[in-house]
């Protein structure tokens, strides 16, 4: 007979192995949490089938630590080998008490010389399912079900117990947190347990514990939710921890967490599930900590500026205030079609007129446009309204407000973004759009008097624009072409033309610009703020302008509010408003690469089994129900046409040049004044972002390629494409059907990682 020892490793990390005699399992090991400790498992089990075997039946009292433990088990008979030390250590099942001890005589017979081999298992998430279930029924059986218990006493947190360590050192204090890892020491265990303040050690020895309470500890999974009660101390290597005295499980956890050793990386994951985000990626919930500290610091700042904070409605009848496309729902109450709020001004400005002088909100507003980087459809928004003062006090406010937040939450007012760093203590720039424009462009708009010469200009820098679009849209056009990108410091960008500003005051010195200012940092505008339009008449005028770009085709143009016309007539003070960007700050203050990464449910495409289940309606073909077993696609490739191979040979070294990489896609965005194309931010797997230009938009839309993998050319030249560097090429499959040019996108296994090299 030939034995061996075969170490498996299930899919929640763990570790456990099994003697096979003639490729026959005949007995396993318990669960190491280490690959290590189930090696040293294997040695002592050798080890100890070199002593003389010894066999006590259940009841026999004359072997009070035999070597191996024959006893009834239902219908069958189990046997259990303990080490020197009176550890289990592997144990197995006969048909009887016979069969029983010709397989630990085989085991004697076999175990020292069976050599050690690795065969990874992974359980499948159902399978792991189900060994929790069962342990949650046998505790349910036992009376001692999780899932009744209704509160929990918690004395500290984590950090209170390591910042208080000289105070609380000896005392006893009770902890409640999720398991997130173990080390199995036989009659002792190191834990550690996480809650929403850090990670804490745990030590638990059956000793102290009680014998019982063990045994029923060493059941527990990672990902189980705990209170434990100990006294705090410090480990030999220094690490402060807790002494286990008493321990309760609070709640099972039923599904394995991610893996621990990589952790939760996919980013469609991570955003889908923030849950486990939050869980696996401490760093997450940090960045979620310092955004709720800044919304706190910026109520806090104007507190002390005497504004009052107001509520303002989110269904409304004209979603005015932005150019924006807005959602639209339908009251059935009232039989009448709603939109959601695309800004807050017009409700604001209402309040103004009530006389209630300075005013802001904090709130959700929704617009029906693309997912990338920077945007996302529903988004938090800060508008504020200050009587009697203008722009350049909404400009001051701003540095004021700006410099708070950063040091309240930060300690600093020098941010790092992307390793670039930006200093909010020094004044911020302020420059007119027109001098921007001249400054980075070389084209000075005070020279241009016409229409004609304006759109002359653009064709000779190839840039794009509308028929309806006037002079001063052509001028924004080469503002957003030249100039943003270079406003990484803080900087107001001052006086716009009016054809863009819809519901600000004209500059007394020149009725074709407005007193209006948009705030940068980091080449991203973060706020936008005027001198508050107030003369009703002149506000009806530019709407009626707005309904005609919405007659030309502008989805985006503001539609006449008739309500706000009565509310300006009554009579509105002079006034300064802003509108900040509170998650584009959140980014920057947290150095946080996409928008993403600071809302905790992102707007994300619905999976298909999702949409079933929640009853979404989209344009997809309908899911086959889940008991139905679905019937392959059939696909008519009748009318396909191909280009024809290359009758030409390339050299193999030729080819080989070309580095195709595996690549993620991290934010899709779709180009301004294009189209076409589709602006790409991809994880190569070199730690850098690289940006590829893809002309695929009429095939897709940019929120539907976020998380996937594709296949790149990553050693391409930089290609220039309005104004954008394309570092290299995704792979694409291009067909004709009936004439008709059609693409699909290369996209393969999300398993694959960033940066996986193709042959």
């Amino acid at each position: 007979m030939a034995g061996k020892f075969e170490i498996t490793k299930a899919g929640d990390g763990t570790f456990s192995f099994e003697l096979r005699i003639d490729d026959k399992a005949v007995a396993k090991s318990p669960v190491f949490e280490k690959e290590d400790a189930c090696r040293r498992g294997v040695k002592a089990v050798k080890k100890n089938s070199r002593m003389k075997v010894q066999n006590a039946i259940a009841g026999d009292e004359e072997k009070t630590n035999p070597k191996y433990l024959v006893e009834a088990d239902g219908d069958k008979v189990k046997f259990t080998l303990f080490l020197q030390s009176g550890e289990a250590c592997l144990s197995g099942t006969a048909e009887s008490e016979e069969e029983a001890l010709a397989v630990i005589e085989q085991i004697g017979n076999n175990a020292n010389a069976a050599p050690m081999a690795m065969a990874e298992v992974v359980l499948s998430e159902n399978e792991l399912r189900q060994i929790r279930l069962n342990k949650l029924e046998a505790l349910q059986q036992a009376g001692k079900d999780p899932f009744t218990i209704t509160k929990a006493i918690q004395t500290h947190h984590t950090d209170e117990i390591r910042d208080n360590f000289e105070e609380l050192e000896e005392k006893d204090v009770t902890l409640c947190g999720r398991i997130m890892s173990r080390r199995d020491m036989g009659k002792a265990n190191f834990i550690d347990i996480s809650d929403r303040k850090g990670r804490m050690q745990v030590y638990v020895r059956m000793n102290d514990v009680g014998e019982e309470e063990f045994k029923e500890f060493k059941k527990w999974d990672i990902g189980d939710i705990i209170q434990v009660t100990g006294y705090v101390f410090k480990t030999r290597t220094g690490e402060i921890s807790v002494h286990a005295k008493e321990l309760t499980l609070l709640t099972k956890s039923l599904l394995p967490l991610p893996e621990k050793f990589h952790g939760l990386q996919d980013t469609d994951t991570r955003y889908r599930k923030r849950y486990l985000d939050l869980i696996m990626n401490p760093e997450v919930r940090d960045t979620f900590v310092k955004r709720s500290n800044i919304i706190k610091e910026i109520r806090k700042f104007l507190d002390t500026e005497d504004f009052m904070e107001v509520e303002t409605p989110i269904l409304v009848a004209n979603a005015g205030g932005a150019a924006a496309r807005p959602f639209e729902t339908h009251f059935n109450a009232l039989n009448e079609d709603l939109k959601m709020r695309i800004s807050l001004e017009l409700y604001l400005k209402r309040l103004i007129v009530g006389g209630l002088e300075r005013v802001y909100e904090i709130g959700r507003v929704f617009r029906n446009e693309g997912v990338d980087t920077r945007h996302n459809p529903e988004f938090t928004l800060m508008e504020l309204y200050q009587a009697y003062t203008d722009y350049n006090g909404m400009m001051d406010l701003t540095e004021r407000l700006y410099r708070h937040v950063a040091q309240a939450v930060l300690g600093t007012q020098k941010i790092v973004y992307n390793g670039v760093e930006m200093d909010l203590s020094k004044p911020f720039e302020r420059i007119t759009m027109l001098d921007a424009v001249k400054k980075y462009s070389g084209v000075d708009f005070n020279e241009i008097h016409t229409l004609e010469e304006a759109r002359k200009l653009a064709d000779e820098h190839e840039i794009e624009y509308e028929q309806r679009h006037g002079k001063g849209d052509i001028l924004n056009l080469f503002f957003e072409e030249y100039v943003e990108e270079h406003l990484i410091q803080p900087t107001f960008v001052m006086d716009h033309p009016i054809e863009i500003s819809p519901l600000t005051k004209k500059k007394p010195s020149d009725p074709n610009y407005v007193e209006r200012f948009e705030f940068f940092m980091n080449g991203w505008e973060m706020a936008n703020a005027y001198s508050e339009l107030n003369d009703p008449i002149d506000q009806r005028a530019r709407f009626a302008a707005q309904e005609e770009m919405f007659a030309q085709g502008d989805e985006e143009a503001n539609h006449t509010d008739e309500d706000f016309l009565d509310a300006l007539e009554i009579g509105m003070p002079p006034t300064g408003g802003i509108g900040f960007g509170i998650d584009r700050m959140c980014m920057l203050l947290t150095d946080s690469p996409a928008i993403r990464d600071v809302l905790l449910f992102p707007t994300m495409k619905p999976l298909k089994d999702v949409n079933a289940g929640n009853d979404v309606v989209n344009n997809t073909p309908e899911t086959v129900s889940n008991d139905v077993k679905a019937e392959p696609e059939n696909i008519d490739f009748s009318k396909v046409e191909i280009e024809p191979l290359f009758k030409d040979f390339v050299d193999f070294e030729t080819f080989s040049k070309s580095d195709f990489r595996a690549v993620k896609v991290l934010a899709c965005e779709a180009v301004p004044k294009s189209k076409k194309l589709l602006k790409f931010t991809l994880d190569d797997g070199t730690g850098a972002d690289r940006v590829i230009l893809s002309g695929i938009h009429e095939y897709y839309e940019p929120e539907e390629l976020v998380g996937k993998t594709c296949i790149a050319i990553t050693n391409l030249p930089p290609r220039a494409m309005m104004g954008i560097d394309s570092c290299g090429m995704l792979i694409s499959a291009v067909h004709s059907e009936e004439g008709k040019e059609k693409l699909h996108l290369l996209m393969v296994d999300n398993h694959i990682p960033a940066g996986a090299k193709l042959y």
